[in-house]
């Protein structure tokens, strides 16, 4: 009898997964900042804000303010606190809505998560300066024409990037917040505490000690964004008092953030 020789089956080649774009990610964060309530209504809030307080600057200050920068800080005040909870729920989201085990199971890569996150948050930052300042040229166009003076636009080409990178800086600090927290409503309080308890508590500080009087503006990240508010940074030395203070409370709590979140069990 002959034996019959059969041959080994063959194994199907495995087709290996191709990572999820980052142009998607983003897309889908976007998405997701604009589909929740809080962040839908955060996002109308900006322009909503920027009419009113343009309103508010025609109607109220005197002919001689009536000026492009008047315009710009009224609209760049709301901004300066929206913005930074914007930045927040884009990142507690995932916590504070359960969404965080559906999103990471599709995405593994945390990082990759929370880089689409920060991209998102950049964009819609420059977004909505991009409309305050649009809505602030139309108001200061009709605002002058109402009180009969001359058109003044005194907000350089350089002061107006310091304004943008202001916002973003603020932006940052609520991002960093949320990454460090990942809970809403304790990185809302946590911003707040940080942006009007901190700054008062340096500034006694500085003044009853004066020792800290010269070391305040190299950690007070508050004393440096309102010097890019005002774009009054100008020299090497005030550039570097920025790069402290982002250090301070920025790469390095974002980065320590970063590290937990990668290990904190998703629920």
């Amino acid at each position: 009898m002959t034996a019959t020789i059969v041959p080994p089956a063959t194994t199907p080649a495995r087709r290996t997964a191709q990572p999820i774009p980052i142009t998607r990610l983003v897309k889908a964060e976007l998405r997701k900042m604009f589909n929740t309530r809080s962040g839908f209504w955060m996002l109308i809030s900006i322009g909503v804000l920027s009419v009113v307080a343009t309103g508010a600057v025609i109607v109220f200050a005197p002919d001689s303010a009536v000026t492009y920068e008047s315009f710009a800080t009224a609209i760049g005040f709301p901004m300066s606190v929206i913005l930074p909870m914007i930045a927040i729920l884009a990142v507690t989201s995932e916590w504070s809505q359960r969404s965080g085990l559906t999103t990471f199971t599709l995405v593994p890569s945390r990082g990759r998560v929370i880089g689409a996150k920060a991209i998102a948050t950049l964009l819609v930052g420059l977004g909505s300066m991009a409309v305050a300042f649009a809505v602030g040229a139309l108001g200061n166009v009709a605002g002058s024409a109402l009180a009969g003076v001359d058109t003044v636009w005194d907000i350089s080409l350089s002061m107006a990037p310091q304004m943008v990178l202001g916002n973003l800086v603020g932006m940052a600090i609520g991002f960093t917040l949320g990454v460090v927290l990942r809970s809403s409503a304790a990185a809302i309080v946590g911003y707040f505490v940080v942006s009007l308890v901190m700054p008062g508590i340096l500034v006694l500080l500085a003044q009853v000690r004066s020792w800290f009087e010269d070391l305040q503006p190299w950690i007070d990240w508050n004393y440096t964004q309102v010097a890019l508010f005002e774009g009054a940074t100008n020299t090497g030395e005030e550039w570097a008092m920025l790069g402290s203070t982002t250090m301070i409370w920025i790469v390095v709590p974002l980065v320590v953030g970063l590290l937990f979140l990668r290990r904190s069990e998703v629920k």
